[in-house]
């Protein structure tokens, strides 16, 4: 497979410049840093072309803070990418992510199974389960039974970048929120395990996304709307979604 890797960096973050030199150093296939897209020069009127609320079943309940739209906008630029350059994939990596020891060789099983047309994630927690699709010693490709958060590393395919463009062309909520959707989406989504990743946000000065901190009331209650939408979204997730039934609702 032809692929390349996308490190995804704010130019502004400075404190972040030394993690994607060590990204850039520790990767063995050729790197583009990908300039992330920032929340602090985005229009009203871009937020308005792309942000549409409400847009897909079950409805996300929070809206969207102006970095997450900047941060999904960065992706669908990496996604871009790989469709120009005409890749087979590209490995999308974000700033704030370091490689463990075990990572070339868990890439490496992932390249044996993955194809143009899925998304192979590769998460910061071993929360997933699902079938194997790939084994190799402690190596293992699988299909999820329940999508992950996190958009940390993954590697996307040349068709999965192209069907995930035409879907996202407008959005309604985070992207990881998004690739979930795949009974709406209709990519395959993969994950990996072991853990081969780590975030270091911390150690880099924190992140880039989240919002500044709320009272105890309106955690609770962010909580709680929080958990009654992932019940829906894994209750969608069961009755839509499966190897043998993933298709786009009209």
């Amino acid at each position: 497979m032809k692929v390349e890797a996308f490190v995804i960096h704010l130019a502004r973050a400075t404190g972040r410049a030394p993690q994607v030199e060590r990204l850039r150093q520790n990767l063995t296939i050729p790197v583009t840093v990908v300039d992330a897209v920032d929340a602090e020069q985005l229009s009203e009127e871009e937020i308005v072309r792309v942000y549409r609320p409400g847009l897909h079943r079950p409805r996300y309940p929070f809206p969207l803070r102006r970095t997450e739209v900047a941060c999904f906008l960065s992706h669908r630029k990496a996604w871009q990418t790989i469709m120009e350059r005409g890749l087979d994939a590209g490995l999308i990596i974000e700033d704030d992510v370091e490689l463990l020891p075990g990572f070339h060789h868990l890439f490496d099983s992932g390249l044996a199974c993955a194809t143009t047309k899925d998304v192979l994630r590769f998460p910061k927690k071993a929360r997933e389960r699902g079938a194997a699709l790939n084994e190799n010693g402690a190596n293992r490709i699988f299909e999820p039974r329940l999508v992950g958060l996190g958009m940390q590393a993954q590697l996307v395919g040349r068709d999965a970048a192209g069907e995930l463009l035409a879907f996202t062309r407008e959005f309604d909520r985070p992207v990881d929120t998004t690739i979930q959707m795949r009974w709406l989406h209709g990519v395959r989504v993969l994950s990996s395990s072991p853990v081969a990743i780590r975030e270091v946000a911390a150690a880099l000065g924190g992140t880039t996304v989240q919002g500044k901190g709320k009272s105890h009331a309106e955690t609770l209650l962010r909580e709680m709307l929080r958990a009654r939408y992932r019940f829906s979204a894994k209750l969608f997730d069961v009755l839509k979604s499966g190897p043998s039934n993933r298709v786009r609702e009209s």
